[in-house]
């Protein structure tokens, strides 16, 4: 046995991890049968810069059941992901670099990226951008890295993947063909949300609303009878794109006018007023312009009225320059080419000065739709699309969450509100760069315009159709009539992330190792994205497998700054975890994440960090004193009441932690071992120290040292899952194997109840409080102490007078019956 003289948290987190790395404790080791297996399906973080404070939450939760499940004797399949294609890196990538892609530059073999900070923006080639992409996150995932070893996450680090990897994307491209062939998966050209910042698509689920302000305008149509008909409208620059006026079918105001048709002011259009029932007679004047497109409002009237299209909004966020058939060209040559901001000043001039604007606009401030990324408001475009059906497969979704088990359970409904409101399919293309290729090309006709889908054979993915040649062409028929042309889009990152499962697992590849690890056990994810990942990743297993893709869903919450608002990096609201790990060690840190309950958003405390260091420091100094008492004999038996007591005490704990655990509830567990380890510590090693020396004549000093060493060595795995350092640190100074891997406690059935802790707990606290108050030493004579209990008591309270005696330094301990516990104490001289 080696025990330091001076344990200290300081270096733990080097010796051990490194340690682990040697020894490959956490390495994956495949059993016989599926039943042996606990199989997690880690989130990919995001590599987009540095992680923050808001993952080493999550990620902890996590590792604590990862840990506990290893210690129940599971072999942990427990991989680790890095995310990393899509808008985040891309505009990492630009801003660290100073370049924007251009794809119709031709690659540059000899390109060297720009120095870090370049003011100057350069354009570089797609090629030549995507390389920019792949090197910055190889240096991000080897931070993420880095800090998540640091942090103790206990994963496998040999099965480490990347959502833009060549086996992710053989899945993502193998899964897509076979949805395609099934028709899950189709192309349409449809009203799509845009936005006009990054010049993508966005799905339903990538949506958030915002405050923006805006202002109402009073606009004034023009019925056949030379009356004027009003509208309001807080975006007038649709007036070109206007197809039809709305109104409820009850609403008398508009009755005679169903049918009929007006003039649009200034561009003299023909416009039909027509009924339906989501106009709302309240909001405005009752009665609203339906364009191409302004809301999704707008594209469900014109879905479900079968109305013209005319679209005037181009991907850039401009005019289109050329005017739909039928406007007046003179007005709207005015607004051609213009920002939508622009296009609105200039027709409400228009309006102005034809007098057709009522009144001057009253501003307001309304919630707009944004793309959660973006910092412009989403348009509605007209684009062809790749989609994969969802709305079709409600009935099943739902059930699927039924079967599906909710940590906390009360965020299902989250699930079920978002699958019963979808009114939409998913749309996975966006129109970027790096991200997962469509595998597709379309052959050319003698036109040069593009028809038939040209698929790959499964055998060959993956392909990226922008630089390989399908099957029966060359190369030099990329983009000539009778050739070929490749897809430019690609996958939406959500489109690989919901099929993380499958990647992890080997689908296709690795036969053993997805017996034995799919469905998996566990999705940790936070709760806000239960929409798009969760959602989708249920979807996916549905159409693949019909599977649940997991069995348990443990969905943690936000970290909110002192405002009680998320923490963020596109809010520049996020504390960086290197230096709190270094300030507190990354077992006080941990403590502080296994404080906040799952689904619960939790405020960043550093208060709750020191509470933790000062947990896991008391740990390592507990476990020395305890070992420095003599080991017990091999023939030792534990007979004191008191020690009875202690231990039948701790397998309450025991059941309670394990059943909490069991049901992740890990901050329960936490509280209940914490909470006895601190009785443990303050009370029960001060009442028997002296007689686990052998200094007192009276009780058994084998008793209570084994007690003693029976308590520490379940006490160090009853923590091991929170404080994996300090609890390793522990257990090496007296086994030769890790705590990582010895089996997780179960109750020994103590032949015994835990009153007799409890009372000589409530009797030593009296004791101290008296000399506290007199001010004197702990160490100070006691004259004399009586305490009264209820009868059946009186027995317990003096089996263990000896060990109170000697802790207290009594000299009298008197015991007498009553109703309720009291206790009097004489201090010596007082």
């Amino acid at each position: 046995m080696s025990v330091p003289d001076r344990p200290s948290l300081d270096g733990l987190a080097e010796k051990w991890s490194a340690q682990w790395e040697a020894t490959g404790l956490y390495r994956f080791d495949a059993p016989q049968q599926r039943a042996d297996v606990f199989s997690i399906d880690t989130p990919p973080p995001t590599v987009s810069g540095s992680l923050h404070v808001g993952h080493v939450f999550s990620y902890t939760h996590t590792d604590i059941i990862a840990r506990y499940q290893r210690m129940r004797g599971k072999h942990v399949f427990y991989p680790m992901g890095w995310d990393d294609n899509g808008l985040p890196t891309e505009r990492r990538v630009q801003n660290y670099f100073g370049v924007r892609c251009d794809p119709s530059l031709p690659y540059d073999p000899s390109f060297e990226a720009p120095r870090p900070g370049n003011k100057k923006v350069q354009d570089v080639s797609r090629r030549n951008f995507i390389e920019l992409c792949e090197r910055l996150t190889v240096e991000d995932e080897k931070a993420f890295e880095d800090l998540w070893r640091r942090l103790g996450l206990s994963v496998d680090w040999a099965m480490t993947y990347t959502t833009i990897g060549q086996r992710s994307q053989r899945v993502s491209q193998r899964a897509f063909l076979r949805q395609l062939q099934a028709g899950e998966v189709y192309q349409s050209e449809a009203p799509t949300l845009w936005d006009v910042g990054f010049r993508t698509a966005v799905a339903q689920a990538e949506l958030e609303d915002r405050d923006h302000p805006g202002a109402w305008h009073r606009i004034a149509f023009h019925t056949p009878a030379g009356e004027k008909l009003h509208i309001e409208t807080t975006r007038p620059e649709l007036l070109p794109a206007c197809v039809a006026l709305i109104a409820h079918p009850d609403d008398a105001r508009y009755q005679d006018l169903f049918g009929t048709t007006v003039t649009s002011p200034v561009f003299g259009m023909e416009i039909p007023v027509l009924a339906h029932q989501a106009a709302e007679p309240e909001r405005g004047a009752g009665i609203a312009m339906c364009c191409t497109f302004g809301d999704l409002t707008d594209v469900r009237w014109w879905r479900e009225l079968k109305l013209p299209t005319r679209t005037i909004i181009g991907r850039d966020g401009r005019i289109l320059p050329d005017a739909p058939e039928g406007l007046n060209a003179e007005a709207y040559q005015q607004i051609a080419g213009a920002t939508v901001h622009t296009a609105r000043e200039r027709v409400v001039a228009m309006l102005r000065e034809s007098g057709d604007l009522d009144g001057e606009p009253r501003a307001i401030v309304r919630p707009v739709k944004f793309y959660e990324k973006g910092d412009k408001p989403l348009e509605i475009v007209a684009s062809k699309q790749w989609f994969i059906r969802s709305v079709a497969h409600q009935d099943v979704l739902l059930r699927r969450g039924e079967e599906l088990q909710w940590h906390p359970a009360a965020l299902k409904v989250r699930y079920d509100d978002w699958v019963r409101g979808l009114n939409g399919d998913w749309l996975i293309s966006r129109q970027r760069y790096f991200g997962v290729p469509f595998p597709i090309w379309y052959a050319l006709d003698a036109q040069g315009e593009p028809g038939e889908l040209i698929l790959p054979s499964e055998d060959v993915l993956p392909v990226d159709p922008s630089s390989d040649v399908p099957s029966g062409y060359t190369a030099d028929q990329r983009g000539k009539p009778g050739g070929f042309i490749g897809e430019t889009d690609v996958m939406d990152t959500w489109a690989t992330s919901s099929l993380t499962p499958q990647i992890v697992c080997g689908w296709e590849e690795d036969p053993a190792r997805y017996a034995l690890t799919y469905p998996m056990d566990l999705r940790p994810q936070a709760h806000d994205i239960i929409r798009t990942w969760l959602f989708a990743t249920i979807l996916r297993a549905e159409l693949d497998s019909r599977t649940l893709p997991w069995r348990h869903a443990a969905l943690s919450g936000w970290i909110l700054d002192p405002d009680r608002k998320k923490m963020s990096k596109s809010k520049g609201n996020v504390v960086t975890p290197m230096g709190l790990l270094d300030q507190y060690s990354p077992d006080a840190v941990r403590y502080w994440a296994a404080s906040g309950r799952p689904g619960t958003d939790t405020a960043f405390d550093q208060d709750q960090m020191k509470i933790g260091r000062r947990l896991a420091t008391k740990l390592l100094n507990a476990a020395k004193f305890v070992l420095s008492f003599p080991a017990p004999e091999a023939d030792a038996q534990i007979t004191d009441t008191l020690d009875l007591a202690m231990l039948a005490v701790l397998d309450d704990v025991v059941r309670q932690a394990t059943s909490a655990l069991e049901d992740f509830e890990y901050t329960t567990a936490l509280e209940r071992t914490e909470r006895f380890f601190w009785v443990f510590c303050d009370d029960y090693l001060e009442l028997v120290k002296q007689r686990a020396y052998g200094d007192v004549s009276e009780g058994s000093a084998e008793s209570a040292r084994l007690a003693l060493r029976t308590a520490l060595d379940t006490i160090l795995r009853l923590f091991a899952p929170f404080l994996p350092y300090s609890a390793e640190e522990t257990w090496s100074w007296w086994h030769t194997d890790s705590v990582h891997k010895a089996a997780w406690p179960v109750p020994q059935a103590t032949p015994a109840d835990g009153v007799a802790l409890d009372l000589a707990s409530s009797v030593i606290t009296a004791v101290r409080r008296e000399k506290s108050a007199a001010k004197l030493s702990m160490k100070a004579a006691v004259d004399s102490v009586s305490v009264y209990a209820p009868a059946d008591q009186l027995d317990v309270i003096k089996s263990i007078g000896p060990d109170l005696r000697a802790a207290g330094n009594i000299t009298a301990l008197d015991v007498q019956a009553s109703d309720d516990l009291r206790v009097e104490v004489s201090l010596a001289g007082v």
